[in-house]
């Protein structure tokens, strides 16, 4: 697992779409990006929204034909009022985004208001939208009553529709482009509580009214109007039908791909994220650029992942001073007490460690004890064994417990010899006695209920640190017990040779030594 400050998941479309770029785009490129996407959608889907209603109040839905003179006036007012709308629409929303969205520009976080106020964006910018639409249905209704009167409400309620179903899809497409804006407002933290007026359950509805409803009654309308219009043939009804029937299935299939790609880019952003957890990469975290439930989906699965990484981290340091294995056995079970265990012991101990440390500032011999401790723990590791504990100058190893070693005796001796060797080279200003022998002790957990430690209790630790002592006086500085070299396999086994028998200090019973050829 790598280390420091969670990365953002860096997948090849982190907002659910290349158009929005990487996460780690520069202020610049989101600016440019923002601007272009925002004034593509609102100029292509406001204009087939006036072609669309254009079309169907002109020549599609029943009534008396327009008069030349509307047909004249529509046709000059419908494309200055659409150059005028867009012009007034793109300069106002840009003004609004870069007030609203100003702290991206000093590249500082959002505050709580600012986040709430960039969430909220889409909306007020789509309300920009009704308002221009509002204007151009009042000017056209008013401008067909003066020209047309009987024609009046099927305009007014072409550009009504038109109005609706336009900005519902403005709305998505404006919050699509928002993504990278919203997750900068967001790092660090989740949604503010009802940042919009609709939960996801309630948008999902008003998506479908506007995508199904919003066109179905437009097919009933025309139905009405058709029952009240004597003179409106078969044919001309059917084309009414079919008409509106494109609509309102091309309408709603968009609105439905928009709302379900709303969905979708935030539950696959945590899939993704997922399935890197699932393979071990811890440190990660997704943008959150959703204000609704899904915001919150994606702002919990980052606080799970550095929960996560604060268990790992924790597991890590606790298994550092303990040994990993001693991690595992206290997860299996927190309980006190310990079991009889055949082990072998490795007891090294510095010679000279009290006029070392007088001769020398603190620092410099904890510096020392710390690359005496390096190579102990790395020869250990290399042969199943751990440090079970330091004791000032001096190192406890245990070969056996908590893990079970098919040969903990050989593993023991090997790693003595080894150490013993790795003294010499890369140490030499200091020298170390080193003990082995094995036998039966209790392994186990022992202390109170508010404070563990894993340890060994046994004879095998007293003669280990006896033989250590015994050590430092004699050539090899390496005494091992023939118990130990009895227990070992024969490819080790060889390396050592019977010497004396001594009681040690502490023991009534001789240990009959063995030191290596």
């Amino acid at each position: 697992m790598s280390e420091g400050r969670p990365e953002l998941v860096l997948q090849r479309r982190p907002f659910g779409s290349w158009l929005l770029g990487p996460a780690d785009q520069s202020t610049t490129l989101l600016r440019f990006r923002l601007q272009v996407l925002m004034t593509t959608f609102s100029i292509v889907t406001n204009l087939i929204g006036a072609a669309v209603v254009f079309v169907l109040a002109v020549f599609v839905l029943p009534g008396p034909p327009l008069v030349d003179e509307l047909q004249l006036a529509e046709a000059i007012v419908i494309p200055l009022y659409f150059l005028f709308a867009v012009a007034i629409g793109c300069i106002w929303s840009t003004r609004l985004t870069r007030h609203v969205t100003r702290w991206v520009d000093e590249e500082r976080p959002a505050t709580r208001k600012e986040q709430l106020a960039t969430l909220q964006l889409p909306l007020r910018l789509t309300l920009i939208e009704v308002l221009l639409w509002s204007v151009a249905g009042v000017i056209f209704t008013a401008m067909t009553l003066a020209l047309q009167p009987e024609n009046a409400l099927r305009v007014a309620a072409t550009v009504f529709d038109g109005m609706i179903i336009t900005c519902t899809i403005s709305y998505l497409l404006t919050e699509f482009a928002l993504r990278p804006v919203a997750a900068r407002a967001l790092a660090d933290s989740s949604p503010p509580r009802r940042v919009l007026a609709a939960g996801l359950k309630a948008r999902i509805v008003i998506f479908w009214a506007v995508g199904s409803g919003v066109p179905v009654a437009g097919l009933m309308l025309a139905a009405i109007v058709a029952l009240f219009e004597k003179d409106v043939s078969t044919t001309r009804l059917s084309v009414v039908i079919l008409a509106l029937g494109i609509v309102a299935i091309g309408n709603g299939w968009l609105l439905t791909v928009l709302s379900a790609r709303s969905v979708v880019a935030p539950v696959r952003s945590v899939r993704n994220a997922l399935t890197l957890i699932g393979e071990g990469e811890l440190n990660i975290r997704i943008p959150v650029f959703d204000g609704t439930e899904l915001g919150s989906l994606q702002s919990g699965f980052n606080q799970m992942a550095e929960g996560l990484r604060e268990r790992e981290r924790i597991r890590d340091v606790f298994g550092r001073y303990v040994g990993p294995e001693v991690v595992q056995e206290a997860l299996a079970s927190d309980r006190l007490g310990g079991e009889d265990r055949f082990v072998a012991v490795l007891f090294v101990d510095l010679i000279g460690s009290t006029e070392l440390a007088a001769e020398h500032p603190p620092a410099e011999v904890v510096q020392l004890l710390n690359r005496f401790f390096t190579i102990v723990v790395d020869e250990v590791d290399q042969q199943g064994g751990f440090v079970n504990k330091f004791a000032g100058d001096a190192a406890l190893a245990i070969f056996g417990a908590p893990a079970e070693l098919p040969d903990a005796a050989g593993s023991a001796l090997r790693a003595a010899r080894t150490l013993a060797a790795r003294l010499d080279d890369e140490l030499p200003e200091v020298t170390a006695g080193i003990g082995v022998t094995a036998g039966i002790v209790v392994a186990g957990t022992v202390g109170d209920v508010r404070r563990h430690e894993y340890t060994v209790i046994g004879d095998p630790v007293n003669e280990a640190a006896r033989l250590s002592e015994l050590a430092k006086s004699t050539p090899g500085r390496l005494i091992a017990s023939m118990t130990a070299v009895s227990e070992a396999v024969p490819t080790e086994a060889q390396n050592w040779h019977s010497s004396d028998q001594v009681t040690v200090r502490g023991r009534a019973a001789p240990t009959h030594l063995a030191i290596p050829r």
